[in-house]
């Protein structure tokens, strides 16, 4: 039976219900669940898959703690799949009949790709769909805080804009247009501006190629600088910290949540930031210390705020990010990923690049319309 190898990580664990038909019941039953609202046949998406891949399907399906797991576990395996575990020339040298290294996405500096050239191994890579929708949630909750989306949503006619505050009246249109009638001050533009991304992984990158669409100048921030010829082609430049936040219009962080990293953004920071800036969470809350962002809100340092993953989900009723009812603060319910379709695709394309590349080492041929 073919054999793979996945690091073990929640969203790979998709991948032994489509694969494995060992997979424990519960194991099933929970991704199903995770799709249902969506894909609510999720075991006949599965089987329709299934039905394209074989040689692939059924096969057997380890999950992997880590990097010593994969080294022990490589020499039956036909394919890996990585997300961040190290492929270097000495886990490679285990393995008797690897087919193909797949990264869980396009970023592969994890992987040693002269080794797995030497092996005559694949290397394929995967732009997840799903990366690419949260990188669409940022740029919208730019937007949204940028143009007060949310606070003027409806408030059109006389009334309601002066009961929010605003003093609507006409201009002399003799001499000029009525745009903005309602006299709303700052209102903010994304050309021109200033975007600083904290983490420059996967999603960072996705939204600095549509941060440039939109003219904006780009600065990030991590520990270790990516690429020249990677930066020259988001035309990104890589800045301390402190510089990405003092001199950044809107903010945005894309950090895994860990021990060097939890409140990574916290009082020193937050009382640095750019006044006015917008800052835009769309990875995990507790990398901005909560107490320091409700500071900043009132203070007027933050010109606004955008949250996708919360402090808790669902938020709690007296969560003290709840009481701010105008629309510089806006909060999603962990909705960036968008349709769970998005996922299907990415889990299909994987897969089929999986049993193309096994079928090219065992020198079997396709079967039509696959």
């Amino acid at each position: 039976m073919t054999q793979i190898l996945v690091e073990d990580d929640p969203i790979l664990k998709i991948v032994p219900v489509i694969l494995d038909p060992d997979t424990p019941p519960e194991h099933k039953n929970a991704v199903a669940d995770f799709f249902s609202h969506d894909e609510p046949d999720f075991p006949g998406w599965c089987r329709r898959l299934q039905s394209q891949i074989p040689g692939l399907y059924p096969a057997g399906v380890i999950l992997l703690r880590d990097e010593e797991d994969l080294k022990a576990k490589i020499g039956e395996a036909d394919g890996i799949i990585v997300e961040s575990l190290k492929v270097g020339r000495d886990v490679l040298g285990a393995a008797r009949r690897l087919a193909i290294v797949q990264k869980f996405g396009t970023v592969i500096g994890n992987i040693d790709l002269d080794a797995c050239k030497d092996r005559e191994i694949e290397v394929s890579t995967l732009r997840r769909r799903v990366n690419i929708s949260v990188a669409e949630q940022a740029l919208a909750l730019m937007m949204a805080l940028a143009r007060k989306v949310c606070d003027l949503s409806g408030v059109v006619e006389e009334t309601s804009l002066r009961k929010a505050g605003y003093n609507p009246s006409p201009y002399d249109r003799r001499y000029t247009g009525n745009s903005n009638f309602s006299r709303i001050p700052g209102l903010k533009t994304l050309y021109g501006s200033t975007l600083g991304i904290v983490g420059m992984g996967e999603i960072g990158r996705e939204i600095a190629s549509r941060a440039g669409a939109f003219g904006m100048r780009i600065l990030y921030y991590q520990r270790n600088q990516i690429r020249a010829s990677d930066e020259e082609a988001m035309s990104a430049r890589y800045a301390s910290l402190d510089e990405v936040l003092q001199q950044s219009d809107f903010v945005t962080i894309q950090l895994p949540l860990n021990a060097s990293t939890r409140n990574i953004l916290g009082p020193r920071e937050l009382q640095r930031i750019k006044p006015g800036a917008i800052l835009v969470n769309i990875a995990r809350a507790d990398l901005i210390d909560r107490e320091a962002l409700l500071a900043a809100l009132d203070s007027g340092r933050l010109g606004g705020f955008g949250l996708d993953v919360g402090y808790s989900e669902p938020a709690k009723p007296d969560d003290p990010l709840l009481r701010y009812k105008k629309g510089n603060v806006i909060l999603m319910p962990h909705t960036a990923v968008g349709a769970r379709q998005n996922g299907l695709e990415d889990m299909e394309e994987m897969c089929l690049k999986l049993w193309h590349a096994i079928q090219r080492r065992s020198g079997a041929p396709l079967l039509q319309g696959s």
